[in-house]
């Protein structure tokens, strides 16, 4: 799913449907058009999606031959996905290389808080239930507010349930379904000192994903580009020693080599790379 843009320098996204069904030389196609028109392609797509569409990801990345293409799989609920999305089409406005861009997702999906006020447990896969819990989720009318990542929390909603939040500034973003809001608005946007709230429709994978039709998603994100640019830049940046691309982590997202062993030194943040800045600025395709 694809958000609408944050600001007026938030690149488009394309959307890759029917992975799976459509026939291989179309897929094949679709991807070498966009590698052809932009340089680079970060493929972004959900760990829920079934094991025939990443197999065949990586079919399409080997026929073509090409380092070009990074796949990107993080562990975060849709809403959360379509957000992380989101941020890396406002950070390819930026000076930024494609193996940065790229190695960005794994750095920014530890600042997004994500999960769901749902009207059962009974069938949630991604978060620990507890026999209690489940046993609650029976009763009618009951209500449980969950947390998915970055680390997972689950409680029945009541006059004092809680959940921890983000310790930094934040938007929330809500995905109302056939489940009332009010919860979210009224008592966990103050409790998180959300800076801010806005609203879209659910995700069409979000019941799917929470394992009930009885929901509303909600995420925190770090809505400024300015904000998001800064994290980026100031991790160390290294060269992958096996494509050459410009990496932040310990594995590139291109080509999936990580570093010799005499050169896994952590990159502290503050360790900000000066020649990162007036990097000739390339259009990139990002895929949600």
């Amino acid at each position: 799913m694809a958000l609408p843009p944050q600001d007026e320098r938030t690149l488009p996204a394309v959307v890759l449907q029917d992975l799976e069904r459509r026939p291989l030389e179309h897929v094949l196609a679709e991807l070498q058009s966009l590698v052809d028109q932009h340089g680079h392609v970060i493929v972004v797509c959900s760990q829920a999606l079934p094991k025939s569409v990443e197999r065949r990801l990586h079919t399409v990345r080997a026929l073509l031959e090409t380092d070009r293409i990074a796949l990107f799989r993080p562990p975060l609920p849709p809403l959360g996905l379509a957000v992380l999305a989101r941020q890396l089409r406002q950070l390819a406005s930026c000076d930024l290389s494609p193996g940065v861009l790229a190695s960005a997702g794994r750095l920014l999906t530890h600042y997004i808080h994500a999960g769901a006020l749902l009207g059962s447990v009974a069938r949630l896969d991604h978060v620990p239930v507890g026999l209690k819990s489940h046993a609650r989720s029976w009763m009618p009318g009951s209500q449980f507010g969950v947390v998915a990542h970055p680390v997972p929390q689950l409680v029945r909603i009541g006059p004092e349930a809680a959940l921890d939040g983000p310790e930094f500034g934040t938007w929330l973003l809500v995905a109302k379904g056939r489940l009332p809001s009010d919860w979210v608005a009224g008592t966990l946007a103050p409790s998180w000192r959300v800076q801010g709230l806005r609203e879209m429709p659910l995700p069409a994978e979000s019941p799917g994903w929470w394992g009930t039709g009885k929901v509303t998603e909600f995420c925190a994100y770090l809505p400024d580009l300015s904000v998001l640019y800064q994290l980026v830049t100031s991790v160390r940046q290294s060269t992958c020693h096996w494509c050459g691309i410009d990496v932040i982590g310990d594995r590139c997202v291109f080509c999936s080599a990580t570093p010799p062993v005499h050169d896994t030194a952590p990159a502290l943040p503050g360790a900000r790379r000066d020649a990162a800045l007036g990097r000739r600025r390339e259009r990139r395709a990002l895929t949600g």
